[in-house]
């Protein structure tokens, strides 16, 4: 889908210093008005996806930067792309499309280092509400950054530099002459739509556009006209004037985190965001971006008209600036491990959904969510061994609140006795729940997650019983084994479609599964007995379920593989690897009970 396909879309010619700009607008233009900036080597295009969904809610402008897309480019090239320049292009943008009330900015990779200039020089000052930042610093901060580096060097701060200094080759190659127009026009061109599907795993389509060798060639000047004086000279006065969103793909590969690390000194209000995800966030992770940036622009537009300072629309809760706004699906949250997950991640600000055969329960978990943090939640009664009542699931979440983000396959049942005990009933009540309720959601929600492509994360509940035998636990250590193959085969199968699998492996855990469990071969009688026994020990040992949700935030945030959440787990799978005997030998011991 191009610009042009999108309902609405118009289109108009501004002119500024000699050249034209071409601007598209999207939505009603009553309503308050973003303006998308593009960065290098792109064009307005490569916000498509991000702009006509915003187009719902807002009034978008787009515009092809000078010497890129349908825009004219100055001549001579040389002197025409400053910082000063591109400002004057911005303010007849904005007074051409808004001029009688301020625009939310928003800018990609040199989109947004040219937006830090417009937020931070004061004749901008009343045109400009908010600025959404994603893969682009400020040259100004940026050049203090290098300079505190260099005058007061340590092992960390000269590692840091020199990390950065490996990331920004490519603005050394725009410095030389003519090579880089040659490469653009002859076979970089011709190649740069296969590198970034196959590198950034950006969708094949409309985007780049033909104009892209004569858009990088241009672009060049944007380098040369600005980065070595204003990384020589860097302002003192950059302070910005608007209240900014940083957005910070963690996977970039062109920018370090650390970049960002003193912001706040230039900031007075600043909300950070951080996203699994490579640069060109725009094509990969689209309705991410459209969730944060609507999030934050509808804020500061209620401050705006009621006169009051910019609020904090950021979580606070732990990697608050990793989920916030996401969307997690938590199976078996009614109580225990699902339970404390949920809030968890409500805390962290993602929208939740609570799933689990308990309505009245999920319900629960959802409103208190809400009240948690989560800007939206939802309670969902499903039974995760039915796979028609999961499709139907899968289709009413995407339908309703979007594809999920995060995958919790939690929800669980206990089993234990021996195995010449346990009935083949047991075995299928068992499987259907630990091991089939695992599959239905990876297969269908992770199918989803695929298919929309711009990643996400499963997580798998296992438990330290999936790699320590048992002779009283034969088919839940079974169902809990396939699950955590079941998550390394699929870790390695989604890697590719940058969706992460983790298996959360707890070993005893204070929760109410025990209370629920079946004791194969005991009458009723002996399985109260049994289970009120079995509570007790586990109240015992009194590792709350809170710290396995903990592990499975970090996790997700870290990408983990498979997770050892409680000593004796962790022992565990120690054992598994140095001496396998032991664990073996360990069971065969006959369970205290």
């Amino acid at each position: 889908m191009s610009l042009q396909d999108v309902p609405g879309f118009r289109e108009r010619r501004v002119r500024t210093g000699g050249i034209e700009l071409c601007v598209a607008e999207l939505g009603d233009e009553t309503r308050p008005t973003v303006v998308l900036v593009h960065g290098y080597p792109d064009s307005k295009e490569v916000w498509t996806q991000v702009a006509a969904q915003l187009a719902e809610q807002w009034h978008v402008v787009l515009y092809d930067v000078r010497g890129h897309g349908r825009s004219t480019a100055p001549e001579p090239l040389r002197g025409g792309f400053t910082l000063e320049k591109l400002t004057d292009d911005f303010l007849a943008v904005v007074d051409a499309v808004s001029p009688d009330r301020p625009v939310h900015l928003v800018g990609h990779d040199w989109g947004s280092v040219q937006s830090w200039e417009f937020v931070t020089v004061m004749r901008t000052e009343g045109r400009i509400a908010s600025f959404t930042s994603m893969s682009g610093p400020s040259l100004d901060h940026f050049g203090h950054w290098i300079k505190q580096r260099m005058t007061r060097p340590t092992p960390r701060r000269v590692g840091q530099l020199l990390g950065q200094g490996a990331k920004s080759w490519y603005v050394y190659m725009l410095h030389t002459p003519v090579l880089p127009e040659l490469a653009w026009r002859g076979p970089l061109g011709k190649q740069w739509p296969r590198m970034l599907q196959r590198m950034e795993k950006v969708p094949a389509g409309d985007y780049p556009t033909p104009s892209l060798p004569n858009d990088a060639a241009h672009g060049a000047w944007l380098y040369r006209d600005n980065v070595r004086a204003r990384l020589r000279r860097p302002r003192a006065d950059a302070y910005a004037h608007v209240p900014v969103q940083l957005i910070t793909p963690t996977g970039d590969i062109f920018l370090s985190e650390k970049l960002y690390d003193q912001l706040e000194r230039w900031v007075p209000h600043l909300v950070r965001r951080s996203l699994p995800a490579k640069h060109w966030v725009p094509r990969t992770r689209p309705d991410q971006l459209v969730s944060w940036i609507s999030e934050f622009v509808a804020a500061n537009e209620s401050a705006l008209e009621a006169g009051r300072p910019a609020p904090d629309t950021a979580p606070t809760g732990a990697y608050a600036d990793r989920f916030g706004g996401q969307l997690v699906l938590v199976t078996g949250a009614a109580g225990g491990i699902g339970r404390a997950t949920a809030f968890a991640f409500a805390e962290a600000g993602a929208r939740v959904v609570a799933v689990d055969r308990d309505a009245e329960g999920a319900a629960r978990t959802a409103e208190m969510a809400r009240l948690i943090g989560s800007p939206a939640a939802w309670g969902e009664a499903v039974d995760v061994s039915d796979e028609q009542a999961m499709e139907k699931l899968a289709a009413k979440v995407a339908a309703e609140y979007g594809i999920v983000d995060v995958l919790v396959n939690n929800a669980g049942i206990g089993l234990s006795g021996s195995f010449l005990e346990t009935t083949s009933e047991d075995w299928k009540n068992v499987l259907d729940v630990n091991l089939w309720g695992v599959i239905h959601g990876c297969r269908i929600f992770g199918g989803q997650m695929a298919e929309r492509g711009q990643g996400g994360h499963i997580v798998n509940t296992a438990s330290a019983a999936a790699y320590q035998p048992s002779r009283a636990l034969p088919a839940y250590s079974t169902s809990k084994a396939a699950v955590l193959m079941l998550s390394e085969c699929l870790r390695a199968e989604l890697a590719e479609r940058s969706i992460g699998v983790s298996a959360i492996c707890p070993g005893i855990v204070n929760t109410n599964i025990t209370a629920t469990s079946h004791f194969a071969g005991a009458d009723a009688d002996e399985e109260t007995r049994l289970r009120k026994r079995t509570s007790r020990l586990y109240g015992l040992r009194n590792y709350p379920p809170e710290k396995v949700a903990d592990a499975i935030l970090e996790a997700v945030a870290h990408n983990r593989a498979v997770v050892p959440v409680t000593p004796e787990a962790r022992a565990s799978r120690f054992l598994s690897r140095l001496s396998p005997g032991a664990l073996r030998g360990i069971a065969r011991l006959k369970p205290p009970l």
